[in-house]
């Protein structure tokens, strides 16, 4: 969730002078012109009150189930939801849904902190920044060394049980997501301690509640051993999907130089790192629009619904500049990705580096 607003045109434009930032200007105001920045409120607030709605339904499945094993059927479709809950915030945080940054605030708290036990102002902080630099190594937190790393130079300082890790990251990539639901909660917690005063209390008032409300809503209805179960069964899955809907969006790109980004203009920075998923409206429910991604980072604060309608025009602009249009099907998406995570790798298996030790050899005798 992010507060990330699309550039003005660079008034330099109005001199004649070439900026990186130039190429962006004509995409740009034909965008403006058909309307596509315009808010959708009619249809966010269908899509918003559709999804309490379910919520409010799979909540009441669970409490008319009682005390049954068959209530852990009711996690998959919670966590589904959850996710999209999630896409909410999202949105909210990039200022698609309302006009106004309190409405949008208001509405991430809602959804994030209250709904998911996941704070507004870590993910908006953390994710703003991936915004404003996709995919660099030193200014996106999202490719910064972690639980997996994403560069031979990442993966050459592993020691330990991390190194062991990172030799097998494409592998371990999906079980690894089932804990995502639980990590979420945990970082946005030890987040609290960077937010100002006032945004603290609010935050973690809103957390404190969600925790609350989750723990009675389970232990009213199911016994402790039940309840544990559906519980990390529903952040598993809800850890999944939502590590599943980001996944194909940026792993394998390109990733800048940090030493020479001359040619990393807007339009260049979040094309060129960025990959679409093609698919049809099943496809955009589950990713939660995010399977546009070029569009989405080229415009971060234009409302989903417009961005298959952006689509033609950013693969049109981009054909004109001869720049290239990534765009693939989700399956080879991930396999994309999990083949970068494998290369990655690679650094750090033994028999990669049995390759590199005979190779040195071989040219020391030479």
């Amino acid at each position: 969730m992010s507060q990330a607003t699309v550039p003005s045109e660079p008034r330099a434009l109005a001199r004649g002078t070439a900026l990186p930032g130039s190429e962006f200007a004509p995409l740009l105001r034909e965008v403006r012109r058909q309307g596509l920045l315009e808010r959708r409120r009619g249809w966010y607030t269908r899509m918003i009150t559709g999804n309490l709605l379910a919520l409010a339904a799979v909540v009441t499945a669970i409490a008319l189930a009682g005390n049954t094993w068959w209530s852990l059927l009711l996690a998959p479709p919670l966590a589904v939801l959850s996710a999209r809950t999630a896409f909410v915030g999202h949105d909210a945080g990039h200022a698609q849904i309302a006009v106004g940054r309190r409405a949008n605030r208001v509405l991430g708290l809602l959804h994030g902190n209250l709904l998911l036990g996941m704070s507004y102002a870590w993910w908006n902080d953390k994710h703003n920044r991936h915004h404003a630099n996709p995919n660099h190594i030193e200014k996106d937190p999202d490719v910064g060394v972690g639980a997996l790393v994403w560069t031979a130079e990442q993966a050459a300082e592993r020691r330990g049980s991390a190194r062991w890790v990172t030799r097998h990251q494409a592998r371990l990539f999906f079980p690894m997501l089932l804990l995502e639901g639980i990590a979420l909660k945990v970082s946005s917690i030890r987040d609290l301690r960077r937010q100002p005063v006032r945004e603290r209390a609010v935050e973690g008032v809103l957390l404190a509640l969600h925790a609350i409300g989750y723990t009675a809503l389970l232990l009213t209805w199911l016994p402790v051993g039940k309840a544990i179960a559906f519980a990390l069964l529903h952040q598993a899955l809800f850890g999944l999907h939502l590590g599943m809907a980001f996944a194909p969006n940026h792993k394998g790109m390109e990733m800048p130089d940090p030493a020479d980004e001359r040619r990393w203009g807007h339009l260049r920075r979040q094309v060129l790192t960025s990959r679409n998923v093609r698919g049809g409206a099943v496809t955009d429910w589950l990713l939660g629009g995010l399977n546009y991604q070029i569009e989405h980072h080229l415009f971060p604060n234009m409302p989903r619904p417009h961005l298959r309608l952006a689509q033609p025009l950013v693969r049109q602009h981009c054909g004109l500049l001869g720049l290239p249009y990534a765009e693939t099907g989700l399956l080879d998406s991930y396999r994309q990705g999990l083949r970068h995570m494998h290369t990655v790798g690679a650094a750090v298996r033994p028999e990669q580096a049995l390759v590199v030790d005979t190779s040195a050899t071989a040219l020391d005798e030479t």
